[in-house]
């Protein structure tokens, strides 16, 4: 297994050699630094990883000396591994993963507010004519007259996004070790400059 955190940088489109564009995310992969290893019987090992920067002022009592000899990381992500050699103070890097990698991209969705029906169910809208006024976009009927409440999970407007996401089966078309850039095809969950997790077979 292969985990590390990112910051997700943004969008764009590269050409294979047949000339066929490929849209793919750009993403800053570490380095991340071991901050924690603990062992977990048959299931394992629970690594923790640290990753960005915070300043000293900013951080409780507890955090510093958790983080004691080490750098202050902004976040700490643990992982689950089956099998691994790491030990506290090592730094994972943009090198764990090789081009053709799968990986599994968790992140946090952008935020969208309040939305109606129509945005946040795809819900078509009643006609145009024919006698409807103001409520094309509405919602319509939620249910029967019993039992006289909502029923649980109705699709109704409501908060949209700023969910966790994980996006499945993305793949790894470059590594830039030198800034420790990540490629990979297609969309990441979140805006530009948030925190992902990525971790690979």
């Amino acid at each position: 297994m292969k985990a590390i955190l990112a910051k997700k940088i943004g969008m764009t489109t590269i050409f294979e050699t047949d000339g066929k564009s490929v849209p793919v995310t750009l993403m800053q992969a570490g380095p991340c630094q071991v901050t924690l290893v603990r062992e977990m019987g048959e299931k394992g090992k629970q690594v923790q990883l640290g990753f960005g920067e915070k300043k000293e002022k900013n951080m409780t009592k507890p955090e510093l000396g958790h983080l004691k000899e080490l750098p202050h990381f902004r976040t700490l992500k643990a992982y689950n591994f089956e099998k691994t050699d790491l030990k506290r103070g090592d730094v994972v890097d943009v090198n764990t993963f090789k081009v053709g990698d799968i990986v599994n991209i968790t992140g946090t969705s952008r935020g969208m507010g309040f939305a109606g029906v129509v945005k946040r169910h795809h819900f078509h809208g009643h006609n145009e004519t024919h006698g409807t006024k103001h409520a094309v976009r509405a919602p319509g009927s939620i249910g029967s007259g019993w039992p006289q409440h909502v029923l649980k999970g109705m699709r109704m407007a409501g908060r949209m996004g700023g969910a966790k996401v994980t996006t499945r089966g993305l793949e790894v078309v470059d590594v830039v070790p030198n800034t420790n850039i990540l490629v990979v095809r297609g969309a990441v969950p979140g805006p530009k400059n948030s925190l992902v997790s990525i971790v690979g077979e």
